[in-house]
């Protein structure tokens, strides 16, 4: 039995008896249960605590105090639960006096000098006072009747929380403000929303893209596609690019000027390598171009940055229609009129085309044929050239700040933590290099008693390992040039000591990797993807010179952008070069000399090739041209007209449909090939 109900049940009894005897009955406070009332600690004190009972109502409170240290105050917790009803008043007898019992008093009566003061008896659990005024109590004589003893003490009760409202003039307490994002630190986007020129600069690119661009070909569209881009934004971004510094400004027009170079490949050349690697240069030029970016982190982060700036800024642009001054209701006119204008079109269109066959070739010519693909295509290109447009107008107009990404490193290594794996390096790269010095001028004698290989099975076997062995050596040096110590004088001694030979020694590598590749070549024969591969090797030997040349003051911060802007110029030499074209002319001199050709690698060749194919004798000829005929017997639209293809289109209208073959002439295409082990 818990302490509550063995005090109900004594003070019943107690009632009983007090009636009995004709005594007149006394209110006692009910038993007030302690509850812990949990109060956070507030930065002032308070000022005045609202008494949770009643006027006249039993309560009782336990002084709480806060350990020194601590933010807090001394505060009296109320045991008595806010806005709990009212005690019903029990009957209270007046009580006999004191007997020898087992248990104290259960409520011990006020000090009188009829009643005298009862002794302190030891119990599990004490009694508190009452609170609250008592009535005055009769004395009776005679003995108390005794008294039921407590058992033991109470069985403890599960602790529960209980709401507490904030003290008054304090709120509840203030949570930790998170730390600020980066999007709030570094790129907060632009603070103007007026003007209907970033809304034009969307459509401009959208409509650029979805009506010049042929999504499934090259052609000269996608030149058009990004000058229409181009001009769309210059509008929008034109004070933001007034305030931008004038080295700054130059370089974004270097790299804008580099992506339309990059899309004119597309409009002469038609190797999918080449036009592949094209769009892709024109895609990271227009990202630098929009964002910037000199450090490669900042440059790395500027790819990333511009999908990121398309998604960011479509509510901002949303909003230059809605608080554009006189402009309410601009986007439901814009809709209103392009759908007025198709549908004129659509109409007198169709009519004067039914009433004249001239015409109608030529606005065949001119609009090309709508179906479901052509209509998901042009939804897809709208969304493209509309969220490009958006990424652009919102980057140029308030641009990240990259000075942290283009900060220096704040760790530094010490001369004796790079220089021994780096001086390492360079006795093992001079090693190397000593032994192909005799490889080169020894020649192909000196490798067949030596490695016991064919010269061109030699110079295959290392190429790919010279590459990665490159490749690895710029990331070395790169790692070096960021983390190393150069305040002192002796430290940057020792750069320019053991950074000079490796990149010295690393060139002669790369002039080896180019050496197997072209004798390789000249053996088993020329292809595009392989010229492609020796052109990325000499620009990263070109890398190398740069890092020797900014080894002079120890500044490479240039280095980044100018191996990008290298990048742009091998892919525009080599559409300068036609690499197909050109492999296509060494196979055929090596025809006239030996009378074998790579018959299946040339029939698959692109248009740019097919000059060159023409030239062939008869047997070689017909196969080689079985596929390219086939893949220009439909006519482009204006928007995908390609100078090669026209030219292709020019020699095969002159050869006559009799010379060229069909898929049954590359049966026999295996007599024209060397063996296929290469």
């Amino acid at each position: 039995m818990s302490e509550r109900e063995a005090a109900e049940s004594a003070t019943e009894q107690a009632a009983t008896s007090a009636a009995a005897a004709g005594a007149p009955p006394v209110v006692a406070p009910p038993v007030v249960a302690p509850h812990l009332l949990v109060v956070t600690a507030v930065d002032a004190p308070p000022g005045h605590i609202a008494w949770p009972g009643q006027p006249g109502q039993a309560a009782w409170a336990i002084p709480v105090v806060i350990p020194p240290g601590t933010q807090g105050y001394p505060v009296f917790l109320p045991l008595l639960p806010p806005g709990s009803p009212p005690p019903t008043p029990i009957p209270y007898p007046a009580m006999p006096p004191a007997s020898p019992t087992m248990g104290p008093p259960l409520v011990p009566p006020p000090r009188s000098a009829a009643t005298p003061p009862q002794p302190a008896v030891a119990g599990p659990t004490p009694q508190p006072a009452v609170a609250g005024p008592m009535p005055p109590q009769p004395a009776v004589a005679g003995p108390m009747p005794p008294q039921p003893a407590v058992a033991g003490p109470p069985a403890p009760q599960p602790a529960r929380p209980v709401p507490v409202a904030p003290f008054p003039g304090f709120g509840p307490p203030h949570a930790a403000a998170p730390a600020p994002s980066f999007f709030q630190t570094r790129w907060p986007g632009p603070a103007s929303e007026r003007g209907v020129e970033v809304p034009l600069a969307v459509i401009a690119g959208a409509l650029g893209l979805a009506i010049f661009l042929p999504l499934g070909s090259t052609g000269i569209g996608w030149l058009l596609a990004g000058l229409a881009l181009v001009l769309g934004v210059i509008p929008a971004v034109r004070r933001a690019v007034a305030a931008v510094p004038p080295v700054e400004r130059w370089i974004r027009l270097g790299w804008t000027a580099a992506a339309l170079a990059l899309l004119t490949v597309l409009a002469f050349r038609n190797a999918w390598w080449l036009v592949t690697f094209s769009v892709v240069g024109a895609l990271g030029c227009l990202s630098l171009a929009i964002v910037g970016g000199r450090q490669v982190r900042s440059i790395l982060f500027s790819l990333v940055a511009v999908p990121v700036a398309a998604v960011r800024g479509l509510p901002w642009v949303r909003r230059h229609l809605r608080r554009s001054p006189h402009r309410a209701g601009l986007g439901a006119r814009v809709a209103w009129s392009v759908a007025v204008t198709a549908l004129v079109l659509l109409v007198f269109g169709a009519l004067l085309s039914s009433a004249d066959a001239a015409f109608s070739v030529v606005l065949g010519d001119v609009v090309p044929a709508i179906g479901v693909g052509q209509v998901f295509s042009w939804v897809f290109l709208l969304a493209v050239g509309g969220l490009t447009a958006v990424a652009a107008v919102y980057t140029v107009c308030a641009p990240p700040d990259l000075s942290a990404m283009d900060a220096a490193a704040r760790r530094r290594l010490r001369t004796l933590e790079w220089g021994l794996p780096v001086g390492a390096l360079v006795v093992l790269f001079g090693g190397f290099v000593a032994v192909q010095f005799t490889v080169l001028f020894g020649g192909e004698r000196h490798v067949l008693q030596t490695a016991g290989l064919d010269y061109a099975d030699y110079a295959r076997s290392g190429f790919w390992q010279l590459g990665a062995v490159t490749v690895l050596t710029l990331a070395i040096l790169g790692g070096v040039g960021r983390w190393a110590r150069r305040d002192r004088a002796l430290d940057r001694v020792w750069l320019r000591i053991l950074l000079g030979p490796l990149c010295a020694l690393s060139t002669v590598i790369v002039a080896s990797a180019l050496s197997r590749m072209y004798t390789y070549q000249k053996v088993y024969s020329f292809t595009g993807e392989r010229i492609f591969v020796m052109a990325f090797e000499l620009l990263l030997g070109c890398i190398f010179l740069l890092v020797m040349g900014a080894g002079l003051r120890l500044r490479g911060d240039w280095i980044p952008q100018m191996t990008l802007g290298l990048g742009v110029v091998m892919l525009l030499g080599l559409a300068v070069l036609n690499p197909e074209q050109y492999a296509a002319e060494r196979n055929i001199a090596r025809y006239q000399e030996a009378g074998k050709i790579d018959a299946w690698y040339l029939r698959a060749l692109s248009a740019d090739a097919t000059p060159a194919l023409a030239t062939l004798p008869d047997p070689a000829r017909r196969c080689t041209l079985s596929w390219v005929s086939s893949k220009l017997a439909d006519p482009d639209p204006w928007y995908a007209w390609n100078l090669d293809r026209s030219r292709a289109r020019r020699t095969l209208d002159r050869l006559g449909r009799d010379a060229i073959g069909g898929p049954f002439d590359c049966q026999s295409a295996d007599q024209f090939d060397f063996p296929k082990t290469r």
